[in-house]
C-alpha cells in the first residue's frame, strides 16, 4: 500500500507548469488535449504534435520559468473529488499515478497517521498499529472510540494467533489485554469459546472469519474506519458508492424502468443518464403498454380477472357465468383456454386464487348468496357455499395459510370458513363491500359501507378503524409488503393509503370513476407502477410517485373492469371489459426510431 500525500504539506495549490530549480534539471510529462504524451528533458521537448490546450512542463538548467500560469486555489469540493480519484486509483493498484496526482494537487489522500495505521494494520503489526492509535485519538471526534478500535485490533490479533496454533499468545491477548478494556465482555466470552476449536478450519467455521490474511485485514480496516473522520481517512470505496447512489437515484426516479433492480455498476454505463421509454428501447421493453393478445371466448361483459400466485395462470369471471383458466406460456408470454369453470348462475364478478394456487374462489354480484370453491388443477367444484338465501356473498379472501378463508357481502354476511365451507367465525352486522387478509394470519381488512376500512381481528374479536374516505370504496387491494392500500373511490378515482401511518399518500388522476366497481392494482419489479381501469373505457397507469398518468392504453369499447399485473413476469398485464374481452398487454415489439417516436407520443392510442 502506497503511503500516498506523506511528506506533501499543506500546500493545496495547483500549477499547470513545474519548474526547476538550483540548477537541476527536470522530467515532466503533459499530456495533450487528443491525448498525445510529450516530455521535457533540461528544456528539450521531445514530444511532437501537440496543439493548444496542452500543458506542457518547460524548464531550463539553472533558471526560473519566465512565465507561470497563475496557481488556482483548490476549493474543498475539489479535493475532495482528487481524493476520491486517488483512493480509486489506489484500489486499482495505480499507486504512482496517484502518487503524482497528489504531488501536482498538492492533496492528501489520506493524514499521514492514518497510512502509518493502515500500513500496520495489513501488515500485521498489531503493537505498532495500537501504537498509532494514539496518535489518531486527537484527530476524532468522540476519542471515546478508541476502546472500540482498541478491541477490534486485538480481536483480529488473538483470532489470528489461534488460527496459527499459538494459544498461549492468544490466551494471553484474551486475558492482559482485551478482558482490562472492560468493553463487550459479551463477546469476550464468545471469543473465550473459540479456544477449544481443534484446527483452523474448525476456527474459521465457528467464527464465520475468513483466516488470517488480506482479506480479512482489509474488513477489519472497513470496521475501523468507521469511528475516524473523512478527513483523516476515507470511507472504503467512496467513489463507488457515491456511483452507484446515483445509478439508484436515476432508476428510482425513472417512470418506465421495470426491471430487476442491479447494484452492480458492471451492467450500466456511467457516461450517460439512465433513460427507459414506454417503447422497446432500453429498459422499456419490460413495460407493458401493446395489446399482445385479445381473448375472446367469454359471450358476455367480463367483470374480473386476476394472475396467480406463481404468474403462470390466469382467471377470468364473466357475466355469462363461467371462469375461465388460461395458462400463459412462459417463452412467449401468450395465453391459451386451459380450463372453463361453469354453473355460476349470476355471473362472477370476483376471483381469489389460494396462496399455493391449488383452489379458485368465485364470487357473484350483489344478489348472488353463493361462493364456488374450485380445485384448479382437476377442473373439480370441492365447494359449493350458501349460509342463507338472503345473504349477499360478493367478495373474498384467502387467510394465509390457505386452510381458511373470509367471505361477506354489502348485506351484513360477514364469515370465516374452512375448505369445506364450515362456518368457524362471524362477525354480525358489517356491510362488507371489499377484503384482504393481512399477513399476520389474524386481522382481516374489510371496507364498508359507511365508507372506511376497518380492521377485524378474528382471535380476540376486537375491530379498529383504519381508513376513512370521503366517498364510497368501491374495492381496494394491499400491496406485497402489507404498507400500502389502493382504494378505488366513488366519483373520486384512485386514491393511495399508508396502512402503518394511516394516511392518504396520493391520489391518481386521469381515470373516470363513477359508481361501478373498478378494481386496480399494483405492479411492475418492486411493485413501482399502479393500474386501474376506468368508465372511459381506458387502462390507466401511473408511477406510484407520480400523480399523474405515464399511459393511457386503448382499444377496448365499455368500461375497463378490472385490471391484474402478473406478480412474476413484470411485462405482462391483463384488462377485463364489459366488451366482453380480456386484453393482454405486453411490452412493444422492436420499432425502428420514428415508430418510437410515434409510439411514445401517442401513448394514449396504442393499440394492436
Amino acid at each position: 500500500m502506497q503511503s500516498n500525500g506523506e511528506g506533501q504539506g499543506q500546500d493545496s495549490e495547483l500549477s499547470c507548469l513545474n519548474s526547476a530549480q538550483n540548477g537541476e534539471s527536470s522530467s515532466a510529462v503533459g499530456t495533450h488535449s487528443n491525448g498525445v504524451l510529450t516530455s521535457t528533458n533540461n528544456g528539450n521537448n521531445v514530444g511532437a504534435g501537440l496543439g493548444s490546450g496542452t500543458c506542457v512542463a518547460s524548464t531550463s538548467s539553472g533558471s526560473e520559468v519566465g512565465s507561470m500560469k497563475k496557481k488556482k486555489l483548490l476549493s474543498q469540493s475539489e479535493e475532495d473529488v482528487i481524493r476520491l480519484i486517488g483512493q480509486h486509483l489506489d484500489g486499482l493498484g495505480l499507486n504512482q499515478t496517484v502518487d503524482l496526482l497528489m504531488q501536482e494537487s498538492g492533496c492528501r489522500l489520506e493524514h499521514t497517521s492514518a497510512t502509518k495505521f493502515r500500513n500496520h494494520v495489513m501488515e500485521g503489526e498489531w503493537d505498532k498499529a495500537e501504537n498509532d492509535l494514539n496518535e489518531l485519538r486527537a484527530l476524532m471526534h468522540s476519542p471515546n472510540a478508541i476502546v472500540r478500535m482498541k478491541f477490534l485490533l486485538l480481536q483480529q490479533k488473538y483470532l489470528e494467533y489461534l488460527e496459527d496454533g499459538k494459544v498461549l499468545e492468544a490466551l494471553q491477548v484474551l486475558r492482559g489485554e482485551l478482558t482490562p478494556l472492560k468493553y463487550n465482555t459479551d463477546r469476550i466470552h464468545v471469543l473465550s469459546g473459540y479456544l477449544m476449536c481443534s484446527h483452523a478450519e474448525d476456527l474459521r467455521a465457528k467464527t464465520e472469519w475468513e483466516g488470517k490474511g488480506t482479506n480479512s485485514r482489509c474488513r477489519l480496516l472497513d470496521k475501523l474506519q468507521t469511528y475516524l473522520p473523512p478527513s483523516v481517512m476515507l470511507p472504503p470505496r467512496r467513489l463507488q458508492t457515491l456511483l452507484r447512489q446515483a445509478v439508484e437515484l436515476q432508476r428510482d426516479r425513472c417512470l418506465y424502468h421495470n426491471t430487476k433492480l442491479d447494484s452492480s455498476l458492471d451492467s450500466v454505463t456511467l457516461l450517460l443518464d439512465h433513460v427507459c421509454s414506454r417503447s422497446a428501447t432500453h429498459s422499456g421493453k419490460q413495460f407493458p403498454c401493446y395489446t399482445q393478445q385479445i381473448l375472446t371466448e367469454h359471450c358476455n361483459e367480463v367483470w374480473f380477472c386476476k394472475f396467480s400466485n406463481d404468474g403462470t395462470k390466469l382467471a377470468t369471471g364473466s357475466k355469462d357465468t363461467t371462469v375461465i383458466i388460461w395458462q400463459v406460456d412462459p417463452e412467449s408470454h401468450q395465453l391459451k383456454l386451459l380450463r372453463t369453470l361453469e354453473g355460476h348462475a349470476y355471473g362472477v364478478s370476483y376471483l381469489a386464487w389460494s396462496p399455493d394456487d391449488t383452489y379458485l374462489i368465485a364470487c357473484g354480484p350483489d344478489d348472488c348468496s353463493e361462493l364456488w370453491l374450485w380445485n384448479v388443477p382437476t377442473g373439480e367444484l370441492r365447494t359449493k357455499m350458501s349460509q342463507s338465501h338472503e345473504d349477499s356473498l360478493t367478495s373474498v379472501a384467502w387467510n394465509p395459510d390457505g386452510k381458511r378463508f373470509v367471505t361477506g357481502g354489502q348485506r351484513g354476511q360477514f364469515y370465516q370458513c374452512d375448505l369445506d365451507g364450515n362456518l368457524l367465525d362471524s362477525w354480525e352486522g358489517v356491510r362488507v363491500q371489499c377484503l384482504w387478509c393481512v399477513g399476520d394470519g389474524r386481522t382481516v381488512l374489510a371496507s364498508d359501507t359507511h365508507q372506511r376500512i376497518r380492521g377485524y381481528n378474528f382471535e380476540d374479536l376486537t375491530d379498529r378503524n383504519i381508513v376513512q374516505e370521503d366517498h364510497p370504496i368501491m374495492s381496494f387491494t394491499v400491496s406485497k409488503n402489507g404498507r400500502l392500500a389502493l382504494l378505488n373511490v366513488a366519483t373520486q378515482g384512485v386514491h393511495l393509503w399508508d396502512l402503518q401511518d394511516r394516511v392518504l399518500v396520493r391520489k391518481y388522476q386521469g381515470v373516470t370513476q363513477g359508481f361501478y366497481t373498478i378494481h386496480s392494482c399494483f405492479g411492475g419489479h418492486n411493485e413501482d407502477f399502479i393500474a386501474s381501469g376506468s368508465e372511459d373505457h381506458k387502462v390507466y397507469i401511473w408511477h406510484r410517485r407520480s400523480e399523474l398518468p405515464i399511459a393511457e392504453l386503448t382499444g377496448h369499447t365499455r368500461t375497463v373492469n378490472c385490471v391484474s399485473w402478473n406478480p412474476i413476469i413484470p411485462g405482462l398485464m391483463a384488462s377485463a371489459s364489459d366488451d366482453g374481452t380480456v386484453r393482454v398487454w405486453g411490452p412493444a415489439p422492436f420499432l425502428d426510431t420514428q415508430e418510437v417516436d410515434g409510439l411514445n407520443e401517442n401513448c394514449s392510442n396504442m393499440d394492436s
